[in-house]
């Protein structure tokens, strides 16, 4: 960990300890600060959850959106600080783009909470003072050894991990994990560049199955390809199984159809709540951000599947 680092940690748990600096009927100011567009349904919840505990706990809540680029990212996390705000909640979706502004505002005294996305390196590679989030190297390991135990996958067998951003730091993550599941068992994992456009991974996805038959089984890594999974091995005309992450409608009626195995639900709701909660009791009452493991339970099969159909989009 870099000297600045520890040097903002220490100061950012003296500034928490000295007491609340908002009084009670004052407004707490956070900013929350997505990597992606508002056109990700993913994060619909997310900002649900956020709007509620903004009502909850009388925060002035603003939400912005990054648009997959660090720059304007830096730029966002550099504006709240300039802005005065009492914290800043903030997916860290690269281990080294936003080190410096993130350890900036807790120089400035202000509460940084990561949420969805972390270093990955945790709080030893950024000054964030907790994570709300899934571990996702952990459910992408899940997922695989899920997999493998479901279908027989064997040593020498070829899978595929197809990856909507590489080397965003969920893709690293979840796809690490799914790796060391299969290197266990000799397994070899395939990947592309899927992109953020529906339609594009969806054919991008579909035209390696053709180019390659020996694939034995499809993971998807985030949304977008677990969503459009199912689709892309019809297209490809093959029957494989498929696994992957998050949840939308289509991944639902995947599950619930058995073209898909299951997906791993990070709960994206309590994603957007805890931050700001945990912002407003930090600024009000001095309390102390603590990291929370959005992804516990996160195996949805077939037979769990239906509980959560009815809240996709809100609470889900």
């Amino acid at each position: 960990m870099k000297l600045f680092k520890l040097t903002a940690a220490l100061l950012a748990g003296c500034t928490l300890l000295t007491g609340a600096a908002v009084a009670q009927d004052d407004p707490v100011e956070a900013t929350m600060i997505i990597y992606l567009d508002p056109s990700v349904q993913f994060f619909n919840p997310v900002v649900k959850g956020a709007q509620d505990a903004a009502t909850a706990f009388n925060v002035d809540l603003d939400v912005q959106y990054a648009n997959n680029d660090p720059v304007r990212q830096n730029d966002l996390i550099e504006s709240a600080v300039a802005t005065g705000v009492d914290g800043i909640a903030v997916s860290i979706s690269s281990s080294d783009a936003f080190d410096d502004s993130i350890c900036a505002a807790v120089e400035a005294g202000i509460v940084v909470i990561g949420f969805n996305n972390d270093d990955l390196e945790g709080a030893d590679g950024n000054c964030r003072q907790a994570y709300v989030g899934m571990d996702e190297e952990a459910s992408g390991y899940e997922l695989g050894k899920r997999m493998i135990e479901e279908f027989g996958l064997k040593e020498g067998d070829v899978v595929f991990n197809p990856r909507e951003i590489p080397e965003a730091s969920f893709a690293v993550a979840r796809g690490g994990g799914i790796e060391r599941a299969m290197s266990e068992h000799g397994i070899t994992v395939e990947t592309v560049r899927a992109g953020l456009d529906p339609a594009e991974a969806q054919n991008i996805m579909a035209q390696a199955l053709i180019a390659n038959p020996d694939i034995k089984a499809v993971f998807g890594t985030g949304s977008v390809t677990s969503t459009v999974g199912a689709g892309a091995i019809r297209d490809a005309g093959v029957d494989v199984p498929f696994g992957g992450f998050d949840l939308a409608v289509e991944i639902v009626e995947a599950v619930e159809s058995g073209a898909m195995f299951a997906t791993m639900d990070q709960q994206p709701y309590l994603q957007g709540y805890y931050p700001i909660a945990q912002i407003a009791m930090a600024a009000r009452y001095g309390l102390t951000p603590t990291d929370v493991d959005t992804g516990q339970g996160a195996f949805l099969n077939q037979e769990r599947i239906g509980v959560v159909k009815p809240f996709i989009g809100t609470y889900r």
